[in-house]
């Protein structure tokens, strides 16, 4: 069931809904609506909230952008023979914080991301399958046997390779990211590497070798989008806030002009493998 952290997705099917009945809004005009059901001022306040909460849904986001959304593209389901689903199930390592674990259910996989709800996936090919409620989708890389070596999760134009582990290493991984959560405390230079970061996003020229492929990527996708974050203007504060359920750091970033909130981890080499940003007060 969705909730307010599933906000962008249900301005999205409301922005799709009225649009069928000749009623043209914006992303930007339906997320200000969704927001008033909610009971928030303005959407500004709701992503605030949700940056909070965590996120609802499985993704492994460079920066949200908050401009217009494209459509979620119609998939096909097919039927799948449940015995073949039993090649996927187990677990698969996202980052040093963070596993993606799979779970046959009949005619479909169940999949859990750490920190975040489970979510149904139905196949539209032996290989590929899609979830419903998110705009997400996963493809599994099989060896001789059928056997997946690994998966790939393609949400907000990332394409998020995850190589198969073992049971005792996903509840080795889980296990230290509970301790962080539950010490709160920050790691070591994700502040410093944040201000490099926004400094380097806010000057349009970022330091790619100070991220992960997979966020250097991304970020490359989506700087049109982070441009904005120059018209913040300096930083003037950095405040760390706590740790979320994926064991990143939550620090608020005020700045000359505005503020905005910020979930950052390193890898055990320092070099930054999560960076999102939301709007703050």
């Amino acid at each position: 069931m969705r909730d307010f952290r599933d906000a962008k997705a249900m301005a999205q099917t409301l922005r799709e809904a009225l649009g069928a009945k000749s009623i043209p809004l914006t992303q930007s005009d339906c997320l200000e609506l969704i927001a008033r059901l909610f009971g928030q001022r303005d959407w500004n306040t709701l992503a605030a909230r949700i940056q909070v909460a965590g996120p609802a849904s499985m993704s492994a986001r460079a920066a949200e952008p908050a401009a217009e959304s494209p459509p979620i593209t119609a998939r096909q389901e097919i039927a799948v023979d449940p015995a073949a689903l039993d090649h996927y199930s187990g677990f698969y390592q996202l980052n040093d914080r963070a596993v993606f674990t799979v779970t046959p259910d009949g005619h479909h996989l169940v999949m859990q991301l750490t920190g975040q709800r489970s979510v149904r996936f139905f196949a539209e090919s032996a290989t590929e399958f899609f979830a419903k409620i998110v705009d997400a989708q996963v493809s599994f890389v099989v060896g001789p046997d059928g056997r997946a070596t690994s998966l790939v999760l393609h949400q907000n134009g990332s394409d998020i390779p995850m190589p198969r582990i073992d049971a005792a290493t996903a509840t080795e991984i889980a296990d230290q990211t509970a301790e962080r959560v539950k010490n709160q405390s920050a790691s070591p230079g994700t502040e410093a590497a944040l201000h490099r970061l926004i400094d380097g996003i806010a000057s349009g020229n970022p330091d790619y070798n100070e991220m992960s492929p997979a966020l250097a990527a991304a970020t490359r996708k989506q700087m049109q989008w982070l441009q904005p974050l120059a018209d913040l203007g300096n930083i003037q504060s950095i405040r760390f806030l706590g740790v979320g359920e994926q064991g990143e750091d939550v620090y608020s970033v005020r700045h000359a002009n505005g503020a905005a909130h910020w979930r950052i981890a390193l890898d055990d080499k320092g070099i930054i493998s999560t960076a999102w940003v939301t709007p703050g007060p």
